[in-house]
């Protein structure tokens, strides 16, 4: 294995940081770029996630042509605060830490994305926090209770519960990555370290994410309201675009286009040969469409028609180029 002392993957471009929040946390993140309009990463939720398994192939793009890009390590995950008055009580933990994050490190406004979990805190900040927001992308995710219940397909993997084995964190990620040269044995340890890491802390969070997907009930329903998006997300007018893998077992694209449906203001993409961590699957499609978009504010023809471009109900012209 030959990962740095921190136990993370090495990546070119990339660099490890540490911020101290104003709840007293040491946060953890992850940079890249050192000019430019700011971008905030958000990684997915299953155990081990952090921000460098989720954007080692965009940060380093995105630094590289103009953007400052930061991928935080979410409480419970990656090399976050380990002490337990800062583990996150529930998903509006979540926006919370976010909305501490970036008052520290002074980003008044920028882009923010998301994959899956980092899918549904970014439909949650964007709609907590508009004014901060300059565009988001979501990947394969959640937007909360905008889609009505019941929409939702089943997985098409049967993903047990994770083991706390390396394995186990194998056998997990194998099963969502579809470019499987991606799920190396250095990214299996990291991961595997930080799932033993969070063990306790993410098993006590967990549950928050299936009440959010509403895959089990809420157990407090002022919390269901406070992350209520009906009547929100599908009204705001701040530019966002989604990407859907094809390919997805996980939340499979059905659920994508149930989401479109409920979000007339979005610009939904499929992209082929890809699953539920699209941005690894297809940094070829994932890294263009976000690079054009953060920007330009607009997606070329060429990438929108690579990157699968919604077919489903005309094309929104402020968002994809039509010459």
């Amino acid at each position: 294995m030959t990962l740095t002392e921190e136990g993370l993957v090495d990546v070119p471009g990339m660099a490890s940081r540490w911020i101290r929040l104003a709840s007293g946390a040491k946060a953890h993140y992850m940079t890249s770029g050192t000019t430019g309009p700011a971008v905030v990463l958000l990684h997915g939720g299953l155990p081990g996630s952090s921000g460098t398994a989720g954007w080692r192939f965009m940060a380093p793009f995105l630094g590289e042509n103009g953007f400052r890009v930061y991928c935080p390590d979410m409480p419970a995950f990656g090399l976050s605060d380990t002490a337990r008055e800062y583990w996150p009580a529930g998903v509006h933990s979540h926006v919370d830490f976010i909305q501490e994050f970036v008052t520290a490190l002074g980003l008044d406004k920028f882009h923010i994305a998301g994959n899956s979990m980092g899918c549904m805190n970014t439909t949650n900040y964007v709609v907590a926090h508009p004014e901060r927001v300059l565009s988001f992308v979501l990947i394969a995710g959640d937007v909360g209770d905008v889609v009505p219940a019941g929409k939702k397909p089943p997985a098409k993997v049967e993903l047990t519960h994770y083991d706390g084995t390396r394995e186990g964190m194998r056998r997990m990620m194998s099963a969502i990555i579809y470019r499987s040269e991606a799920v190396s044995d250095d990214v299996i340890e990291m991961r595997y370290q930080a799932g033993q890491r969070h063990f306790e802390a993410h098993k006590a969070f967990f549950p928050s994410v299936l009440q959010y997907s509403r895959t089990i009930p809420w157990k407090d329903p002022n919390i269901a309201a406070r992350l209520s998006t009906k009547g929100r997300l599908d009204k705001l007018t701040i530019p966002g675009i989604y990407l859907y893998g094809m390919d997805d077992v996980l939340t499979p694209v059905e659920w994508g286009y149930e989401q479109e449906k409920a979000l007339p203001n979005i610009q939904f993409f499929y992209p082929e040969e890809c699953g539920h961590q699209g941005q690894t699957d297809r940094p070829d499609v994932f890294n263009p469409v976000f690079l054009e978009f953060f920007r330009d504010g607009i997606v070329s023809r060429r990438t929108a028609d690579a990157a699968g471009v919604s077919k489903h109900r005309p094309e929104n012209p402020d968002l994809v180029s039509q010459e």
